[in-house]
């Protein structure tokens, strides 16, 4: 196979030459084995790192810095990269030292070897279009990293945001379909009063809706980026106006609607949206696992369980009980859920620990926040697709259990008053007798008319106040 020799300031190395990375990228290939996950399994943040580096170029030469020849290489070579047809050139493994500088170099060595091919020069001819003086002109690793990660992750979540509008819908439909379904709430595990079966899909739902608005809120905060704050936020390298233009520039062809940071130096160093998205999206991890958690206990059972709803049968559930089926989608949920809180932890270490006028853990702050909105969106798909579409109710189980609960009783508290129906309570518990046999044929503290008014089933759904 045919090499190239490239050189940096620490020596020479050999690279294939089909390769479009290198010297600097080979090196962090020998560095860094530590996820086993390459950059390339994050096309987003490829594409961002060329909407960024098409930005500077475009930037770079409006300020006069680049010639028109190197600037037109470099816009190529970044919607090359844009067309995905690139991508298996990103090999960087996704968490490594440096604060993101293999990841940077990564794509200016390919930008600068897809630019030479254009301008009919050999890979590593650096002397005609250099990864580090063209490419990264006006830039360091600090502010080009930094942009791209959040164009990204802008990107991730606005995926994410679509999933649960799915999930929001999923939900929102077996309400409808479950809103004349009575059953027994319970509070503590224990029997509360009766309820429907749509409406514990309904407040499920409202639940899922509140977090597509805090998404949608904190998504914001990566809006504000600090291209062109170069090494530390002191605009160092950087022609006059560059920053301005260059971030005008990238919310133009990007979409995303950017803006330049007021303190770079603040923003160079603050990790603090990271924190508060990570927050956020454990926040809605934790109520989806709720709610599988819900779907388990309501679907237990069958018959020595709840056994008020069916979820899908996906697969025999044991090696060794015939017959056996378990809820696996929800418990798979539950499972990334607890990934997610875990990363959650490692955002926010990570976020405490960049100390002065960087923060050098990101890419393990980047790499956490991509999985878990990754495996989340994953997971909620698996929700949706496999198990809330199919779920059907057990309406008779769920009557059954409201006609035998104690706990209607409470709906005597506004006649009968709280002792009375305590006492009632507590004699239903002991004998066994039901609240009706009770109250109604041996105590006749209240006729059967008045019972029927207050126990039809229109009333337990919608119920009214009744007195005396």
């Amino acid at each position: 196979m045919a090499t190239r020799l490239e050189h940096d300031f620490l020596g020479e190395k050999e690279i294939a030459n089909d390769k479009y990375y290198g010297v600097q990228t080979l090196r962090a290939i020998e560095n860094f084995h530590i996820t086993g996950i390459p950059m390339y399994h994050e096309p987003l943040m490829i594409k961002s790192f060329a909407w960024v580096k098409k930005a500077a170029a475009l930037a770079n030469h409006k300020c006069g810095v680049l010639t028109n020849e190197v600037k037109d290489a470099i816009v190529f070579a970044c919607d090359e990269m844009l067309s995905g047809k690139y991508n298996n050139q990103f090999i960087t493994d996704m968490i490594q030292g440096g604060a993101g500088t293999s990841c940077n170099m990564n794509a200016n060595e390919v930008i600068a070897n897809i630019g030479l091919e254009y301008l009919g020069y050999g890979k590593g001819e650096y002397d005609f279009l250099h990864p580090n003086n063209h490419v990264n002109c006006s830039q360091s690793t600090n502010d080009a990293y930094p942009t791209a990660f959040r164009l990204a992750l802008y990107e991730k979540m606005h995926v994410y945001i679509k999933a649960l509008e799915k999930l929001h819908g999923a939900l929102q439909k077996k309400a409808v379909e479950f809103d004349q379904i009575l059953k027994m709430g319970r509070t503590q595990l224990q029997d509360a009063v009766p309820m429907t079966l749509g409406a514990e899909f309904h407040g499920w739902a409202t639940t899922i809706n509140e977090d597509i608005t805090r998404i949608r809120e904190c998504q914001q905060l990566l809006c504000e980026v600090n291209m062109g704050a170069t090494a530390i936020g002191t605009r160092i390298n950087a022609p006059d106006g560059y920053p301005e233009i260059c971030v005008e520039i990238l919310a133009e062809i990007s979409g995303i609607p950017v803006v330049l940071a007021e303190d770079l130096i603040e923003a160079t160093s603050d990790t603090g949206a990271y924190v508060q998205i990570s927050g956020t999206l454990k926040r809605s991890a934790v109520k989806i696992s709720k709610i599988c958690n819900d779907l388990r206990l309501l679907s237990s059972g069958p018959r020595a369980g709840f056994n008020e709803i069916n979820l899908p049968k996906l697969q025999p559930g044991s090696s060794i009980m015939p017959g056996k089926v378990n809820p696996v989608i929800p418990e798979v949920v539950n499972q990334t859920a607890y990934y997610v809180i875990g990363a959650d932890v490692t955002i926010t270490m990570a976020a405490e620990a960049g100390q002065l006028q960087l923060n050098v853990m990101e890419p393990v702050i980047a790499f956490s926040l991509f999985t878990s909105f990754t495996y989340m969106g994953n997971a909620i798909h698996s929700l949706v697709d496999r198990c809330i579409h199919g779920i059907t109710a057990n309406k008779e189980v769920c009557e059954q259990m409201v006609l035998n609960s104690i706990g209607i009783v409470t709906a005597l508290n506004p006649i009968l008053g709280y002792e009375a129906c305590s006492a009632i309570a507590k004699e239903a518990l002991d004998s066994g007798k039901s609240v009706h046999q009770i109250a109604v044929s041996e105590k006749k503290l209240i006729t059967e008319e008045k019972w029927q008014e207050i126990f039809n089933i229109e009333n337990l759904i919608h119920p009214k106040f009744i007195t005396k």
